[in-house]
């Protein structure tokens, strides 16, 4: 008997096979040769893997620092969360065990509760106001939170717009997401987010995260295209609807420790321009976002673009979530973020 689902399940494998190859070609490009012996090696960590933009940022990073220094300074990237989930080497960098430090602003919550601010939900109207408010309006509050905490801010970029990819269909409205258990970001912005949505909440760090979908013990996700490919999460789903329905900020800081013992030189190399740093981060992740949804049909995963009225009713169903983070976590972030929105 003829199996018919075989060419279908061989395309399919076919595609996550080669996917790792074709990603990375496409994000960076072939890796720097090996530094040389060095005076200074700083640590940095971050769960974005091999093959993203956030790869080749700090990539450029660690050139820059190699050829300013002659190589006496040497900038190690341990990416993939090589030295544990985002929470986890965030606390070590904020001890000095770790030098430096990339990733989401709700993984930097998790010591400055109020930096999830940013991540409520639908809080940006687009991309261009939330690039000016982190680069124009906020950043000395947030250089000034960070150092409090013992941080050194480099620059700014994203993760992007989170969006929700499930094995059980379109979420189309909070009815589709009623009983469901779904993967969340540690912070409670994000468990709110979802208990506002109808599912329930699963706090999972990154490094467990794919186990969790494969084994079913989540129903699904909510992150961006790329990170969806990145981490190869797209292999546990069938469905992937586009809420966009959190803006999620990324950073780069260092231990202000580490930072302060720096000669001014090499401090210079390792921030760069702030402004140009931050702008060179975004395009990357902006550049091969629509390639990127274009690969879920490739992948055999169905899309859905939400209509104006489905994200109108998101938006409603989770607005609470902003009182419940400034009653528990104060006003002064989210005030100056949303007095120029």
């Amino acid at each position: 008997m003829t199996d018919t689902k075989k060419p279908l399940e061989t395309n399919r494998r076919n595609f996550i096979a080669g996917s790792a190859a074709a990603v990375s070609t496409f994000f960076i490009g072939r890796p720097k040769a090996h530094a040389g012996d060095a005076e200074i090696t700083l640590k940095f960590a971050t769960v974005a893997p091999s093959g993203t933009p956030w790869s080749k940022h700090t990539s450029r990073l660690k050139k820059r620092v190699k050829e300013g220094t002659d190589g006496r300074v040497r900038v190690k990237v341990y990416l993939g969360g090589a030295l544990g989930d985002e929470n986890s080497t965030i606390s070590r960098c904020r001890k000095g065990g770790i030098a430096g430090w990339a990733g989401t602003t709700a993984a930097l919550a998790s010591i400055i509760p109020e930096f999830a601010a940013l991540e409520l939900p639908y809080l940006f109207p687009n991309a261009s106001v939330a690039d000016d408010i982190l680069d124009n309006r906020v950043t000395a509050h947030l250089e000034r939170m960070l150092k409090k905490a013992g941080f050194k801010l480099l620059f700014c970029s994203e993760n992007g717009d989170r969006s929700i990819g499930t094995n059980f269909g379109f979420v189309k409205s909070t009815a589709d997401l009623r009983g469901k258990k779904m993967r969340s970001q540690q912070h409670d912005v994000h468990q709110n987010t979802w208990r506002a949505l109808g599912a329930s909440p699963q706090p999972i760090p990154v490094t467990e995260a794919m186990t969790a979908l494969q084994t079913g013990v989540v129903d699904g996700f909510d992150n961006t295209p790329l990170f969806t490919f990145a981490a190869s999460w797209f292999q546990a789903i069938t469905h992937f609807t586009l809420t966009r329905h959190s803006y999620q900020p990324a950073m780069a800081v260092m231990n202000l420790d580490v930072w302060n013992s720096l000669p001014a030189d090499v401090q210079e190399l390792i921030a760069g321009d702030f402004k140009k740093e931050s702008a060179y981060g975004r395009k990357k992740v902006r550049a091969i976002k629509q390639q990127l949804i274009d690969n879920f049909s490739a992948a055999g995963i169905q899309v859905h673009k939400s209509t104006a009225s489905e994200l109108a009713a998101f938006a409603k169903a989770t607005k609470p979530t902003h009182k419940k983070f400034t009653d528990k976590y104060g006003t002064s972030l989210y005030k100056a973020i949303t007095k120029h929105i």
